[in-house]
């Protein structure tokens, strides 16, 4: 994807910065047209079509993904926790808000060792990824793009790294936005970079001062800053190091509201609509059924975020909305547990992998009335699933068929 861009912002009114459809499920289908034939015939001439074109539609497309905004979310978590090996202590996750139009922005910042410019760039472009390790849960390239782009149609990053005592601050905008907008028909990122030198910060100009001066007017027009100075202030709540994400024109639903609730709770981001239904036949069970966590994980990113890893961390917090998180182990909320070793029958000359399963009772049990399966994979959660009680024959029987259990 280019880096730099040269052409404004013709054809836009100059109050619309968000899009017709604020639906995710449904932007993808939101027709805007293409651009106009020449520029095809200019980018011919100029040799541009020396490299693959992706079509903004990607994007949204690539973002649906994540059918559940949590999941989205949790990627830009694991970003964080892959950082740990790089001093990383924290993530925050909070909301904010966008001054041009006072709507509100989803806010992701970690103290890790950040991006330098072409760590960024590398971030923002599609399917490179330089995780190698095993230990990390990101290996693709690809969870930033369809995370961000699934909970609103733009985002900006803001990153300050120390490489070889060389400390740089760049800046990126991933806008779906003014991508539709300005009729594009390739993925464009704008860019800035910048290093301190003596305490002063100096642009940092790779290409031409041309393409830097564009790449700022395009992150001005379409961004929630207006100025440089506005930009630059948000590196000043960063320590040396570190990575801050704000997403904002966040999707909404199909009654117009907001997909993620941050009114409700002042500690919490709470999904809507998802939590209404319990499946309780009695008060009581519906009581105890509404503050477990088998059934506040579906709308509660705290009640998520806390079973989300499964080992706790030592040095390391999720702090939303200025609260940390509490992690829960679940296996440690089992009562009459047990633990069995599960080994897949294979062939003789693969690679057998073992693995742990804890089984117990929920302490609420048998009032509670459902039951459960949490899969971890690097420590992290892949798959939750909860069931009433009136399934569990079937359940365990289709696990007997397709794990070979006895």
């Amino acid at each position: 994807m280019p880096a730099v861009m040269s052409g404004g912002t013709a054809g836009v009114d100059g109050g619309g910065r968000s899009l017709d459809c604020r639906s995710f499920w449904k932007a993808g289908a939101s027709e805007t047209p293409s651009a106009p034939i020449r520029e095809f015939h200019d980018a011919l001439e100029t040799g541009d079509f020396d490299r693959a074109r992706v079509h903004p539609k990607f994007l949204h497309t690539n973002a649906t993904s994540h059918k559940w905004a949590f999941g989205a979310i949790s990627e830009l978590l694991d970003n964080a926790v892959d950082e740990i090996c790089n001093g990383a202590t924290f993530i925050k996750v909070d909301k904010s808000t966008n001054t041009k139009d006072n709507s509100p922005m989803l806010v992701f910042q970690d103290d890790g060792g950040g991006m330098d410019p072409e760590g960024v760039r590398q971030c923002m472009s599609l399917g490179f990824s330089t995780k190698k390790s095993k230990t990390t849960i990101g290996q693709y390239g690809n969870g930033f793009k369809t995370s961000t782009m699934r909970l609103g149609a733009d985002a900006i990053v803001f990153t300050r790294a120390i490489r070889e005592n060389n400390v740089t601050l760049s800046i990126g905008l991933l806008s779906y936005t003014f991508l539709r907008r300005t009729m594009k028909d390739d993925i464009v990122v704008p860019m800035l970079d910048f290093v301190v030198q003596d305490g002063q910060i100096a642009p940092l100009v790779y290409g031409s001062q041309g393409d830097w001066d564009s790449s700022l007017k395009i992150i001005l027009d379409w961004s929630p800053f207006s100025s440089k100075e506005e930009l630059l202030q948000q590196f000043e709540d960063m320590d040396s190091h570190g990575t801050k994400v704000l997403i904002y024109n966040l999707w909404m639903n199909d009654d117009g509201l907001l997909e993620l609730d941050f009114d409700d709770d002042d500690e919490d981001i709470l999904l809507r609509d998802q939590g209404q239904n319990s499946g309780a036949s009695t008060k009581v069970q519906k009581e105890i059924i509404q503050q477990h966590i088998s059934h506040r994980l579906r709308f509660s990113l705290r009640a998520y975020s806390s079973i989300l890893y499964l080992k706790k961390f030592e040095n390391f917090q999720i702090i939303l909305r200025g609260k940390p998180v509490e992690q829960i182990n679940i296996a440690n909320e089992l009562k009459f547990k047990k633990v069995v070793t599960y080994k897949p029958q294979v062939a003789y000359d693969s690679q057998v992998v073992s693995v742990r399963v804890d089984i117990g009772f929920a302490k609420e049990a048998p009032v509670l009335g459902i039951f459960g399966i949490n899969v971890y994979h690097k420590n992290r959660l892949i798959m939750s699933r909860v069931w009433p009680s009136k399934y569990t024959v079937l359940v365990i029987k289709l696990l007997q068929y397709n794990l070979g259990w006895n």
